[in-house]
Protein backbone atom coordinates (compact mmCIF):
# COMPACT_ATOMS: atom_id res chain seq x y z
CA UNK A 1 0.00 0.00 0.00
CA UNK A 2 1.36 3.35 -1.36
CA UNK A 3 0.27 5.84 1.60
CA UNK A 4 1.00 9.90 1.42
CA UNK A 5 0.76 11.83 4.65
CA UNK A 6 0.87 15.75 3.58
CA UNK A 7 1.39 19.17 5.02
CA UNK A 8 2.33 17.66 8.68
CA UNK A 9 4.80 19.23 10.69
CA UNK A 10 7.59 15.82 11.11
CA UNK A 11 8.97 15.95 14.32
CA UNK A 12 12.37 13.29 14.28
CA UNK A 13 13.89 13.09 17.63
CA UNK A 14 16.60 10.81 16.61
CA UNK A 15 17.75 13.16 13.09
CA UNK A 16 16.62 16.78 14.85
CA UNK A 17 13.87 17.25 11.95
CA UNK A 18 11.58 19.65 12.64
CA UNK A 19 9.80 21.15 9.54
CA UNK A 20 6.62 21.06 7.35
CA UNK A 21 6.51 18.78 4.91
CA UNK A 22 5.24 15.38 3.13
CA UNK A 23 5.91 11.67 4.03
CA UNK A 24 5.57 9.15 1.64
CA UNK A 25 5.32 5.45 2.13
CA UNK A 26 5.70 2.47 -0.23
CA UNK A 27 6.67 -1.10 0.35
CA UNK A 28 7.07 -0.91 4.21
CA UNK A 29 9.52 1.75 3.99
CA UNK A 30 9.60 6.16 3.92
CA UNK A 31 10.01 6.27 0.42
CA UNK A 32 10.04 10.26 0.48
CA UNK A 33 10.49 12.66 3.28
CA UNK A 34 10.71 16.11 2.52
CA UNK A 35 9.00 19.70 2.23
CA UNK A 36 6.76 20.04 -0.60
CA UNK A 37 6.90 16.51 -1.84
CA UNK A 38 8.00 17.37 -5.71
CA UNK A 39 8.21 13.74 -7.37
CA UNK A 40 5.69 11.84 -8.88
CA UNK A 41 3.94 9.67 -5.88
CA UNK A 42 0.62 7.68 -7.04
CA UNK A 43 -0.77 7.16 -3.37
CA UNK A 44 -3.45 4.53 -2.36
CA UNK A 45 -4.31 6.58 0.18
CA UNK A 46 -3.72 10.12 1.31
CA UNK A 47 -3.97 11.63 5.03
CA UNK A 48 -4.45 15.18 5.19
CA UNK A 49 -1.85 16.02 8.23
CA UNK A 50 -2.24 19.99 7.89
CA UNK A 51 -2.50 21.48 11.29
CA UNK A 52 -0.67 18.27 13.17
CA UNK A 53 2.19 16.52 13.56
CA UNK A 54 4.09 13.52 11.89
CA UNK A 55 5.78 11.65 14.34
CA UNK A 56 7.61 8.10 14.71
CA UNK A 57 5.77 5.33 15.76
CA UNK A 58 6.37 4.53 19.95
CA UNK A 59 8.62 1.87 21.26
CA UNK A 60 6.65 0.38 24.33
CA UNK A 61 8.77 -1.40 26.50
CA UNK A 62 6.27 -3.21 28.60
CA UNK A 63 2.74 -3.83 27.58
CA UNK A 64 0.68 -7.01 28.69
CA UNK A 65 -1.60 -8.64 25.93
CA UNK A 66 -3.75 -11.16 27.10
CA UNK A 67 -2.76 -13.84 25.11
CA UNK A 68 -1.50 -16.73 24.84
CA UNK A 69 -4.31 -17.70 27.24
CA UNK A 70 -6.30 -14.17 27.78
CA UNK A 71 -9.77 -14.71 29.43
CA UNK A 72 -11.47 -13.39 26.51
CA UNK A 73 -11.77 -14.25 22.65
CA UNK A 74 -9.81 -11.88 20.52
CA UNK A 75 -8.19 -10.34 23.06
CA UNK A 76 -5.22 -9.89 21.32
CA UNK A 77 -6.79 -8.16 18.50
CA UNK A 78 -8.37 -5.41 21.12
CA UNK A 79 -4.88 -4.68 22.44
CA UNK A 80 -3.27 -4.25 19.39
CA UNK A 81 -5.97 -2.16 18.54
CA UNK A 82 -5.61 0.06 21.67
CA UNK A 83 -1.67 0.36 20.93
CA UNK A 84 -2.95 1.86 17.32
CA UNK A 85 -5.01 4.45 18.23
CA UNK A 86 -2.49 5.25 21.23
CA UNK A 87 0.19 5.89 18.42
CA UNK A 88 2.22 2.72 19.74
CA UNK A 89 3.73 0.76 16.89
CA UNK A 90 6.35 -1.34 18.70
CA UNK A 91 5.56 -3.59 22.23
CA UNK A 92 7.93 -5.54 24.18
CA UNK A 93 5.35 -8.57 25.92
CA UNK A 94 6.05 -10.22 29.15
CA UNK A 95 6.41 -13.50 29.64
CA UNK A 96 3.86 -13.74 32.24
CA UNK A 97 1.21 -15.42 30.36
CA UNK A 98 -0.69 -18.35 30.64
CA UNK A 99 1.16 -20.44 29.37
CA UNK A 100 4.41 -18.93 30.50
CA UNK A 101 6.35 -17.97 27.53
CA UNK A 102 9.06 -20.65 28.04
CA UNK A 103 8.41 -22.76 25.27
CA UNK A 104 10.09 -21.97 21.40
CA UNK A 105 6.19 -22.77 19.96
CA UNK A 106 4.44 -20.69 22.07
CA UNK A 107 6.46 -17.62 21.43
CA UNK A 108 6.26 -18.34 17.47
CA UNK A 109 2.67 -18.55 18.14
CA UNK A 110 2.27 -14.93 19.75
CA UNK A 111 4.50 -13.68 17.10
CA UNK A 112 2.48 -15.49 14.05
CA UNK A 113 -0.66 -14.08 15.57
CA UNK A 114 0.43 -10.67 15.89
CA UNK A 115 2.01 -9.92 12.44
CA UNK A 116 -1.32 -11.64 10.61
CA UNK A 117 -2.90 -8.62 11.95
CA UNK A 118 -0.36 -6.05 10.79
CA UNK A 119 -0.80 -3.96 13.79
CA UNK A 120 2.36 -3.25 16.06
CA UNK A 121 5.14 -5.09 15.85
CA UNK A 122 5.35 -7.48 19.30
CA UNK A 123 8.95 -8.41 20.68
CA UNK A 124 8.03 -11.04 23.29
CA UNK A 125 10.39 -11.34 26.01
CA UNK A 126 11.23 -15.46 26.94
CA UNK A 127 10.92 -16.64 31.07
CA UNK A 128 14.07 -16.84 32.12
CA UNK A 129 12.94 -19.89 34.35
CA UNK A 130 10.88 -22.24 33.46
CA UNK A 131 7.53 -21.12 34.67
CA UNK A 132 9.03 -18.52 35.98
CA UNK A 133 9.17 -20.41 39.27
CA UNK A 134 12.41 -19.51 39.74
CA UNK A 135 14.70 -22.84 39.72
CA UNK A 136 15.45 -24.17 36.40
CA UNK A 137 16.31 -21.88 33.35
CA UNK A 138 15.14 -21.91 30.54
CA UNK A 139 16.13 -22.86 26.61
CA UNK A 140 17.40 -19.18 26.34
CA UNK A 141 19.41 -19.78 23.26
CA UNK A 142 15.91 -21.51 21.40
CA UNK A 143 13.76 -18.79 22.75
CA UNK A 144 16.20 -16.21 21.18
CA UNK A 145 15.93 -18.35 17.85
CA UNK A 146 12.24 -18.45 18.10
CA UNK A 147 11.95 -14.31 18.65
CA UNK A 148 12.53 -13.55 22.20
CA UNK A 149 14.58 -10.10 22.89
CA UNK A 150 15.45 -10.57 25.81
CA UNK A 151 14.54 -12.32 28.98
CA UNK A 152 12.90 -12.11 32.55
CA UNK A 153 10.76 -12.97 35.49
CA UNK A 154 8.09 -10.78 35.06
CA UNK A 155 6.72 -10.18 37.98
CA UNK A 156 7.98 -13.30 39.67
CA UNK A 157 11.50 -12.68 41.62
CA UNK A 158 13.87 -15.35 41.95
CA UNK A 159 13.91 -16.10 45.69
CA UNK A 160 17.78 -18.44 44.90
CA UNK A 161 20.56 -15.74 44.07
CA UNK A 162 22.85 -18.41 42.90
CA UNK A 163 19.83 -19.32 40.63
CA UNK A 164 19.88 -15.36 39.43
CA UNK A 165 23.34 -15.80 39.38
CA UNK A 166 23.60 -18.52 36.94
CA UNK A 167 21.25 -17.15 34.85
CA UNK A 168 22.93 -14.15 34.02
CA UNK A 169 26.10 -15.86 33.52
CA UNK A 170 24.62 -17.78 30.22
CA UNK A 171 22.66 -14.72 29.11
CA UNK A 172 26.42 -12.62 29.45
CA UNK A 173 28.37 -15.87 27.52
CA UNK A 174 25.74 -15.78 24.51
CA UNK A 175 25.15 -11.83 24.75
CA UNK A 176 21.52 -12.01 25.86
CA UNK A 177 19.75 -9.12 27.71
CA UNK A 178 18.55 -9.97 31.01
CA UNK A 179 15.05 -7.59 32.10
CA UNK A 180 14.46 -7.50 36.00
CA UNK A 181 11.96 -5.94 38.18
CA UNK A 182 13.81 -5.15 41.08
CA UNK A 183 11.82 -6.20 43.98
CA UNK A 184 12.60 -8.51 46.68
CA UNK A 185 10.80 -11.49 47.20
CA UNK A 186 10.23 -11.11 50.89
CA UNK A 187 9.97 -7.07 51.20
CA UNK A 188 8.06 -6.69 48.56
CA UNK A 189 4.89 -8.44 49.69
CA UNK A 190 3.22 -5.28 50.96
CA UNK A 191 -0.06 -3.88 49.51
CA UNK A 192 0.98 -0.10 49.28
CA UNK A 193 4.30 1.92 49.55
CA UNK A 194 5.47 1.71 52.92
CA UNK A 195 4.66 5.42 54.17
CA UNK A 196 2.57 7.83 56.57
CA UNK A 197 -0.68 7.42 53.80
CA UNK A 198 -0.59 3.51 53.97
CA UNK A 199 -0.53 3.54 57.81
CA UNK A 200 -3.17 5.30 57.91
CA UNK A 201 -5.32 3.08 55.60
CA UNK A 202 -3.78 0.02 57.82
CA UNK A 203 -2.47 -0.94 54.10
CA UNK A 204 0.72 -3.54 54.42
CA UNK A 205 3.72 -1.56 53.37
CA UNK A 206 6.37 -1.93 50.74
CA UNK A 207 9.75 -0.41 51.74
CA UNK A 208 11.55 1.71 49.42
CA UNK A 209 14.79 -1.00 50.44
CA UNK A 210 12.79 -3.46 48.84
CA UNK A 211 13.92 -2.32 45.46
CA UNK A 212 17.59 -1.26 46.58
CA UNK A 213 18.15 -4.13 48.24
CA UNK A 214 17.61 -5.96 44.85
CA UNK A 215 19.04 -3.41 43.23
CA UNK A 216 22.29 -3.68 44.73
CA UNK A 217 22.10 -7.38 44.17
CA UNK A 218 21.69 -6.99 40.66
CA UNK A 219 24.89 -4.78 40.47
CA UNK A 220 26.90 -6.88 42.30
CA UNK A 221 26.08 -9.77 40.14
CA UNK A 222 26.50 -7.88 37.22
CA UNK A 223 30.05 -6.72 38.17
CA UNK A 224 30.40 -11.16 38.70
CA UNK A 225 28.95 -11.74 35.01
CA UNK A 226 29.14 -9.07 33.06
CA UNK A 227 26.05 -9.55 32.57
CA UNK A 228 23.40 -6.70 29.96
CA UNK A 229 20.35 -5.85 32.12
CA UNK A 230 17.56 -3.83 31.54
CA UNK A 231 15.94 -2.86 34.69
CA UNK A 232 11.92 -2.58 34.26
CA UNK A 233 10.01 0.52 36.15
CA UNK A 234 12.15 1.65 38.62
CA UNK A 235 10.08 3.36 41.00
CA UNK A 236 11.96 5.46 43.91
CA UNK A 237 14.54 8.14 44.58
CA UNK A 238 16.91 5.86 46.22
CA UNK A 239 16.32 3.12 43.26
CA UNK A 240 17.21 6.06 40.74
CA UNK A 241 20.64 7.16 42.84
CA UNK A 242 21.64 3.36 42.23
CA UNK A 243 21.35 3.15 38.98
CA UNK A 244 22.80 6.50 38.35
CA UNK A 245 25.88 5.20 40.05
CA UNK A 246 25.86 2.26 38.36
CA UNK A 247 26.01 4.04 34.82
CA UNK A 248 28.56 6.10 36.04
CA UNK A 249 30.69 3.04 36.90
CA UNK A 250 30.04 1.50 33.34
CA UNK A 251 27.66 -1.08 34.22
CA UNK A 252 26.29 -1.88 30.68
CA UNK A 253 21.93 -1.32 32.37
CA UNK A 254 19.35 0.43 31.09
CA UNK A 255 16.14 1.33 33.39
CA UNK A 256 12.98 2.12 32.64
CA UNK A 257 10.04 3.78 34.52
CA UNK A 258 6.28 3.48 34.49
CA UNK A 259 3.78 6.55 33.33
CA UNK A 260 1.96 5.67 36.71
CA UNK A 261 4.83 6.63 38.99
CA UNK A 262 5.78 10.27 36.90
CA UNK A 263 2.66 11.39 37.53
CA UNK A 264 0.81 9.75 40.64
CA UNK A 265 1.60 9.52 44.50
CA UNK A 266 0.29 7.42 47.14
CA UNK A 267 -1.97 9.75 47.99
CA UNK A 268 -4.02 9.20 44.91
CA UNK A 269 -5.01 6.17 46.43
CA UNK A 270 -7.76 8.48 47.95
CA UNK A 271 -10.63 6.17 49.83
CA UNK A 272 -9.04 3.29 48.79
CA UNK A 273 -9.38 3.40 45.01
CA UNK A 274 -8.65 0.36 43.54
CA UNK A 275 -7.93 2.31 40.08
CA UNK A 276 -4.30 2.51 41.73
CA UNK A 277 -3.85 -0.79 42.85
CA UNK A 278 0.06 -1.24 40.89
CA UNK A 279 2.71 -2.78 40.73
CA UNK A 280 5.00 -0.70 41.50
CA UNK A 281 3.35 1.11 44.14
CA UNK A 282 2.35 4.78 43.48
CA UNK A 283 5.51 6.32 45.88
CA UNK A 284 5.51 9.80 47.78
CA UNK A 285 6.11 12.94 45.69
CA UNK A 286 9.70 13.01 46.21
CA UNK A 287 10.39 9.70 44.27
CA UNK A 288 7.73 11.13 41.62
CA UNK A 289 10.21 14.18 41.49
CA UNK A 290 13.39 12.15 41.72
CA UNK A 291 12.34 9.89 38.67
CA UNK A 292 11.39 13.13 36.87
CA UNK A 293 15.01 14.20 36.80
CA UNK A 294 16.28 10.87 36.40
CA UNK A 295 14.37 10.66 33.05
CA UNK A 296 15.39 14.04 31.82
CA UNK A 297 19.29 13.52 32.60
CA UNK A 298 19.34 10.05 30.58
CA UNK A 299 19.78 8.20 34.03
CA UNK A 300 16.39 6.87 33.14
CA UNK A 301 16.02 5.25 29.64
CA UNK A 302 12.45 5.27 28.56
CA UNK A 303 8.72 5.21 29.32
CA UNK A 304 6.48 2.55 29.57
CA UNK A 305 2.86 2.01 29.82
CA UNK A 306 2.93 -1.04 32.25
CA UNK A 307 -0.30 -2.01 29.80
CA UNK A 308 -1.88 -4.44 31.94
CA UNK A 309 -5.99 -4.90 31.05
CA UNK A 310 -7.94 -5.99 33.92
CA UNK A 311 -11.29 -7.10 34.43
CA UNK A 312 -14.55 -5.39 35.91
CA UNK A 313 -14.27 -8.42 38.17
CA UNK A 314 -10.98 -7.59 39.11
CA UNK A 315 -11.57 -4.12 40.47
CA UNK A 316 -14.68 -4.37 42.19
CA UNK A 317 -12.89 -5.94 44.94
CA UNK A 318 -11.50 -4.27 48.31
CA UNK A 319 -8.37 -2.26 47.53
CA UNK A 320 -5.99 -5.12 49.01
CA UNK A 321 -7.84 -7.38 46.73
CA UNK A 322 -8.34 -6.23 43.80
CA UNK A 323 -5.74 -6.74 40.42
CA UNK A 324 -2.83 -5.07 40.16
CA UNK A 325 -2.41 -3.13 36.75
CA UNK A 326 -4.34 -0.67 34.56
CA UNK A 327 -4.89 0.01 31.08
CA UNK A 328 -2.35 2.45 29.44
CA UNK A 329 -1.51 1.67 25.30
CA UNK A 330 -3.78 4.60 24.27
CA UNK A 331 -2.34 7.04 27.34
CA UNK A 332 1.06 6.63 26.81
CA UNK A 333 1.69 9.44 24.08
CA UNK A 334 -0.65 11.84 25.48
CA UNK A 335 1.17 11.49 28.98
CA UNK A 336 4.38 11.64 27.60
CA UNK A 337 3.60 14.99 26.10
CA UNK A 338 1.81 16.50 29.16
CA UNK A 339 5.25 15.49 30.98
CA UNK A 340 7.22 17.40 28.77
CA UNK A 341 4.68 20.11 29.58
CA UNK A 342 5.10 19.91 32.92
CA UNK A 343 9.03 20.11 33.15
CA UNK A 344 9.76 22.15 30.47
CA UNK A 345 11.42 20.16 27.85
CA UNK A 346 11.08 19.97 24.21
CA UNK A 347 8.28 17.73 22.49
CA UNK A 348 11.24 16.30 20.76
CA UNK A 349 13.11 15.40 23.93
CA UNK A 350 10.13 13.76 25.65
CA UNK A 351 9.11 11.73 22.58
CA UNK A 352 12.88 10.06 22.54
CA UNK A 353 11.53 8.60 25.54
CA UNK A 354 9.22 6.58 24.19
CA UNK A 355 10.86 5.96 20.46
CA UNK A 356 14.45 6.33 19.93
CA UNK A 357 15.85 6.09 23.47
CA UNK A 358 12.98 2.74 23.93
CA UNK A 359 14.29 1.47 20.33
CA UNK A 360 17.71 1.66 21.90
CA UNK A 361 17.46 -0.83 24.56
CA UNK A 362 15.86 -3.33 22.14
CA UNK A 363 19.18 -2.84 20.26
CA UNK A 364 16.58 -2.39 17.27
CA UNK A 365 18.24 0.39 15.15
CA UNK A 366 15.37 0.17 12.45
CA UNK A 367 12.44 1.37 14.84
CA UNK A 368 11.81 4.46 16.73
CA UNK A 369 12.27 7.10 14.22
CA UNK A 370 11.56 8.39 10.54
CA UNK A 371 14.43 8.56 8.23
CA UNK A 372 14.58 7.74 4.14
CA UNK A 373 14.26 4.56 3.23
CA UNK A 374 13.95 3.20 7.01
CA UNK A 375 10.96 1.37 8.55
CA UNK A 376 7.80 3.17 7.91
CA UNK A 377 6.58 3.30 11.36
CA UNK A 378 4.49 6.46 11.45
CA UNK A 379 2.09 8.24 13.68
CA UNK A 380 -0.21 11.22 12.45
CA UNK A 381 -1.19 12.87 15.57
CA UNK A 382 -3.37 16.14 16.09
CA UNK A 383 -2.01 17.96 19.14
CA UNK A 384 -5.67 20.09 18.98
CA UNK A 385 -8.24 17.61 19.26
CA UNK A 386 -9.71 17.13 22.76
CA UNK A 387 -10.79 14.02 24.15
CA UNK A 388 -11.74 12.77 27.79
CA UNK A 389 -10.62 9.10 29.25
CA UNK A 390 -13.34 6.55 29.91
CA UNK A 391 -14.30 3.29 29.42
CA UNK A 392 -16.39 4.28 26.13
CA UNK A 393 -13.07 5.92 24.47
CA UNK A 394 -10.93 2.93 25.07
CA UNK A 395 -10.46 0.64 22.95
CA UNK A 396 -8.44 -1.92 24.91
CA UNK A 397 -10.03 -4.60 26.84
CA UNK A 398 -9.16 -3.55 30.26
CA UNK A 399 -11.12 -0.16 30.89
CA UNK A 400 -9.50 0.75 34.30
CA UNK A 401 -6.92 3.43 34.35
CA UNK A 402 -6.16 5.82 37.40
CA UNK A 403 -6.25 8.64 34.44
CA UNK A 404 -10.06 7.87 34.03
CA UNK A 405 -11.96 11.43 33.91
CA UNK A 406 -8.27 12.95 32.16
CA UNK A 407 -9.21 15.69 29.63
CA UNK A 408 -6.37 15.51 27.17
CA UNK A 409 -5.13 18.04 24.60
CA UNK A 410 -4.45 16.24 21.81
CA UNK A 411 -5.27 12.94 20.03
CA UNK A 412 -3.84 9.92 17.42
CA UNK A 413 -5.47 10.65 13.83
CA UNK A 414 -3.64 8.07 12.01
CA UNK A 415 -0.87 4.75 13.03
CA UNK A 416 1.05 3.20 10.34
CA UNK A 417 2.71 0.11 10.65
CA UNK A 418 5.26 -1.18 8.31
CA UNK A 419 3.68 0.20 5.56
CA UNK A 420 0.30 -0.14 6.69
CA UNK A 421 -2.56 1.12 7.97
CA UNK A 422 -3.29 -0.06 11.71
CA UNK A 423 -5.33 2.34 12.73
CA UNK A 424 -7.33 5.95 11.44
CA UNK A 425 -9.64 7.55 13.67
CA UNK A 426 -12.24 10.37 13.39
CA UNK A 427 -10.20 13.42 14.41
Amino acid sequence: MKILIQGGRIIDPKSGLDTVGDVAVANGRIAHIQQGLQVDFQADKVIDANGCWVIPGLVDLNARLGEPGGEHAHMLQSELAAAGAGGVTSVVCPPDTSPVLDEPGLVEMLKFRAQKRHAARVFPLGALTRGLKGESLTAMLELADAGCVGFGQAEEPIVNTQTLQRAMQYAATHDLTVWLRPQDAWLGKGIAASGAYATRLGLSGIPVMAETIALQTIFDLQRSTGARVHLQRISSSAGAALLKAAKAEGLPVTADVSMNSLFLVDNDIGYFDSRMRLSPPLRQSRDRDALRSALIDGTIDAIVSDHTPVSEDGKALPFAEAEVGATGLELLLNLTLRFAAETKITVAQALECVSTRAAKVLGKDSIGHLSLHGQADVVVFDPKALWSVNAQNLLSHGKHTPFSGFEFVGKVKATVVNGHLAYEGSV
